[in-house]
């Protein structure tokens, strides 16, 4: 599709704006930092715009185009972070993850046509999808902090800015999975008749969003369970992989699961 040939000069334009904005957070120019990163951010979402226009469907029935989606909001999510706690490494690191997943697709073309199964041709569609890739891009920058101050913190214990960092990500893309599993819930029942069947990816998403509670339950006691907390929020990033993607690899969802189809 041609206007997939056009995504080339839209990423380059985001990478290199995201790029600059955290070349500028690390020379304490904090303006240009965050106005470069808008425009970039800006950039990216004007492609999506049009792909959705052209498309004349929300561009998320693949896993190339949900990519998208999570190229947008992980350098939003650091951004958010560094404008709130000043945190450098996290924008930077936001960009490196960003630009990974824009290779993949860039390296990855998919075929991106109009076709819409039944299904998917709901109002909570596209708000399933896009709560769920905020959710994903919150847990993947906790998970980032999780690993920070696991093995590259040269402190004995995190100060309570960084555990105030890590506890807010994970609450609010933990409150985001709820809504997802919820506007999920109500799609389901309108496209096949019941809320909730025990699909392949459903099971998987109740068992991520279970893993992630108990992490919020142990940090309700912040004295204790410092390193299991972390361990906890690594293993709980494995999981959510498995959720978004790994799912479609197991031999249990071939040719049963119904949300399958975002590898067509």
């Amino acid at each position: 599709m041609q206007i997939w040939n056009l995504f080339i000069y839209f990423a380059f334009a985001a990478i290199l704006c995201w790029c600059l904005g955290a070349w500028f957070s690390w020379k304490e120019r904090r303006r240009w930092a965050i106005g470069s990163t808008i425009i970039g951010l800006a950039v990216f979402l004007t492609y999506i715009i049009i792909l959705w226009t052209t498309l004349d469907r929300p561009p998320m029935r693949t896993m190339g185009e949900t990519r998208l989606w999570y190229s947008l909001f992980l350098p939003l999510m650091g951004l958010i972070v560094y404008s709130r706690w000043n945190y450098k490494w996290l924008l930077s690191f936001s960009t490196l993850l960003a630009t990974v997943f824009i290779c993949i697709n860039l390296f990855k073309p998919e075929i991106h046509s109009k076709t819409m199964m039944p299904a998917l041709q709901s109002p909570w569609f596209a708000p399933h999808v896009i709560i769920y890739m905020m959710a994903y891009a919150l847990l993947g920058a906790a998970f980032v902090m999780a690993v920070y101050l696991l093995f590259f913190h040269h402190h004995k214990e995190p100060s309570s800015n960084e555990w105030a960092i890590t506890d807010n990500l994970v609450d609010v893309g933990w409150a985001l999975l709820t809504l997802g599993m919820l506007s999920g819930a109500l799609w389901a029942k309108v496209a096949w008749g019941t809320y909730w069947a025990w699909d392949p990816k459903e099971t998987w998403a109740a068992a991520t969003w279970l893993a992630y509670l108990v992490y919020i339950h142990l940090r309700i006691h912040p004295n204790d369970h410092h390193r299991l907390s972390l361990w906890i929020l690594i293993v709980n990033f494995a999981l959510l992989q498995m959720c978004w993607w790994g799912i479609n690899y197991l031999p249990a969802a071939q040719g049963t699961s119904v949300h399958t189809y975002y590898m067509n």
